[in-house]
């Protein structure tokens, strides 16, 4: 099983979801402005909000790195989860994150994104990570575009709704060579605000 540290960033902290975080979750998921834009239905009620934690957890023992509760240091709450998924060892994943509407709009999402691109390309060694997200979603556009993302392109027909409709895909992309040579200087002063331990 992968190990899946605990990351402090100024304003977070990443920690393996635990199913005690299930009321702060299911406070956003429940929203009809969250689950939709990410390809998830609302959840109905607790009941879904357990079932995917029992889902996420079980992804652990499948050989991936597992999903990261993200808690709002001054708040103590849950306030949404990112996670590298798709994983292949040494080689490439996937980063798929979800946040709370009430904490849009303070770049927290960026701030735990590069937390995990640290994880992803320091301690996985992953040589590629790739960001997918609804061609029409222009909030996962910014992200993608303040990360450092390089748009590769759209994957039509690329991403399935929950309600089973098919629609394109902007996919996107960071390097290694990106991590270690283009944004080495960005990368250094992050990590001087940043704890990670095992």
């Amino acid at each position: 099983m992968i190990s899946l540290p605990v990351i402090r960033t100024p304003r977070l902290v990443l920690r393996p979801l635990r199913s005690t975080d299930v009321e702060d979750i299911y406070a956003y998921a429940k929203r009809a402005d969250v689950g939709p834009k990410a390809g998830w239905a609302p959840h109905r009620d607790m009941n879904d909000t357990k079932d995917f934690i029992r889902y996420s957890l079980k992804k652990r023992r499948e050989n991936q790195p597992g999903v990261f509760a993200v808690i709002h240091r001054q708040d103590e709450k849950t306030i949404g989860t990112i996670e590298i998924h798709s994983f292949l060892p040494r080689f490439k994943g996937e980063i798929g994150m979800v946040l709370h509407p009430d904490y849009w709009g303070r770049e927290l999402m960026v701030e735990a994104s590069r937390a995990v691109m640290v994880f992803a390309f320091e301690h996985l060694g992953l040589k590629r990570l790739e960001y997918k997200h609804y061609a029409e979603n222009e909030a996962s556009k910014r992200l993608r575009e303040k990360l450092g993302f390089t748009e590769e392109g759209i994957a039509r027909n690329g991403l399935r709704r929950f309600d089973g409709s098919i629609v394109d895909a902007s996919v996107a992309s960071y390097t290694d060579s990106d991590y270690h040579e283009r944004d080495l200087l960005l990368f250094h002063d992050f990590k001087k605000n940043l704890s990670l331990r095992f």
